[in-house]
C-alpha cells in the first residue's frame, strides 16, 4: 500500500518516444515542425470556417469541428513533450495523467465519431443532392456534432474513472508519449484481465459500426461516382473521397491497433509511434487534405486575407491622415 500512496504523491514518469530514440534532435525537430503545422493549419481553417458566412454549411461546419478536435488534442500532448525534453524531466502527477488521459480519449473518440458524420454527409450530397438540404438541415447537422461529443465524453469518463482506479504499485516509468489505457494497464499490481477484455470489446464497440458506416457511405459514393456522365465531377470527386479514406485510414489504422488489438501484441516501441500519429502526424495532414485542394476553402481564405488587409490599411490610412 506503501507504494500504491507514492504513486499517487509523485505521480509517473513518461518515457516517451523522445527518451528512447537514438536521435531524439532530429526527432525533436521533426516534432515541433509538425506541431507547429498542426496549430497554424487547423488554426487558419478553424478562423475562415468561422469568419466566412459562405462557409455555414454543414460540411465545412463539420469539418470546423474537426480542426478544432486536432487542435486540442495535439495540444493536449505536445507541449508538454516538447518542454519535458528540453528540461530533461518527464514527471507527470497523478491528477495530470488522468487529465490528459480524458482529454485524449474524449477529443480522440469524438472525432472517430465526427468522421462518421462527415462520411454520411458527403453520401447525402453526392447520392442524394435533391434531399441534401433535408437530410443535412442545420438541426441535425448540430445534433451530429453534439452527439460526437457528448458519446466520447461518456467513454472517456468511464474508463479514465476505472483505469486509474486501479493500484499502481510496480515501476512509475510509462513507456509512451502519453497517459493511455494499455501503458498504464501493465503498471497496475491487480489482475487487470477483465478489464482489459473489457476495453477490447468496448474499443470494438465504438470503433467498428463507425468505420463500418463509413466505408459503406464511400462505397455507395463510388458506385455513384462512377456512373456520372461528366469526367471532370468525376475525379472531384474520387480526389475528394480519396483524400477523406486517407484521413480515416490513417485515424482509424492507430486507433485499432491501440485499443482493439489484444495487450499480449503490444510493444513500447509500436506504441509510441502510433502515439505519435494521431497526435501530431494527423493533426497536421487533416486541414491539408481536406482544404487543399477545395477552391471553396482556399477562395474563403483569400477573401478572409483580403478583409484583414484592408482593415490594417484603412487603420494605417487613418493614422496617416
Amino acid at each position: 500500500m506503501e507504494l500504491c500512496n507514492s504513486t499517487l504523491e509523485s505521480g509517473f514518469i513518461l518515457v516517451g518516444i523522445l527518451t528512447d530514440s537514438g536521435s531524439p534532435g532530429l526527432l525533436y525537430t521533426t516534432i515541433s515542425v509538425l506541431y507547429t503545422l498542426a496549430l497554424t493549419s487547423n488554426g487558419l481553417l478553424l478562423l475562415v470556417i468561422t469568419v466566412d458566412a459562405r462557409l455555414h454549411v454543414p460540411m465545412y461546419l463539420l469539418l470546423g469541428q474537426l480542426s478544432l478536435m486536432d487542435l486540442m488534442l495535439t495540444s493536449v500532448v505536445i507541449p508538454k513533450t516538447l518542454v519535458d525534453y528540453l528540461r530533461g524531466e518527464n514527471a507527470i502527477f497523478f491528477e495530470g495523467c488522468a487529465l490528459q488521459m480524458f482529454l485524449v480519449l474524449t477529443l480522440g473518440g469524438a472525432e472517430g465519431l465526427l468522421l462518421a458524420f462527415m462520411a454520411y454527409d458527403r453520401y447525402v450530397a453526392i447520392c442524394h443532392p435533391l434531399n441534401y438540404t433535408v437530410l443535412m438541415r442545420p438541426r441535425i447537422c448540430w445534433l451530429m456534432m453534439a452527439t460526437s461529443w457528448t458519446l466520447a465524453f461518456l467513454n472517456s469518463v468511464i474508463h479514465t474513472s476505472y483505469t486509474m482506479h486501479f493500484p499502481f504499485c510496480m515501476t512509475r516509468d510509462i513507456r509512451h508519449l502519453l497517459c493511455e489505457i494499455p501503458p498504464l494497464l501493465k503498471l497496475a499490481c491487480a489482475d487487470t484481465s477483465r478489464y482489459e477484455f473489457m476495453v477490447y470489446v468496448s474499443g470494438s464497440i465504438f470503433l467498428m459500426p463507425s468505420l463500418a458506416a463509413i466505408l459503406a457511405s464511400y462505397m455507395f459514393v463510388l458506385v455513384a461516382v462512377l456512373h456520372m456522365s461528366s469526367g471532370e465531377g468525376r475525379q472531384k470527386a474520387l480526389l475528394t473521397c480519396s483524400s477523406h479514406l486517407t484521413v480515416v485510414g490513417m485515424y482509424y489504422g492507430a486507433a485499432m491497433f491501440m485499443y482493439v488489438q489484444p495487450s499480449s501484441y503490444h510493444s513500447p516501441r509500436q506504441d509510441n509511434i502510433l502515439s505519435v500519429f494521431y497526435t501530431v502526424i494527423t493533426p497536421a495532414l487533416n486541414p491539408l487534405i481536406y482544404s487543399l485542394r477545395n477552391k471553396e476553402v482556399m477562395g474563403a481564405f483569400r477573401r478572409v486575407l483580403g478583409r484583414f488587409s484592408f482593415i490594417q490599411d484603412g487603420g494605417c490610412h487613418i493614422e496617416a491622415l
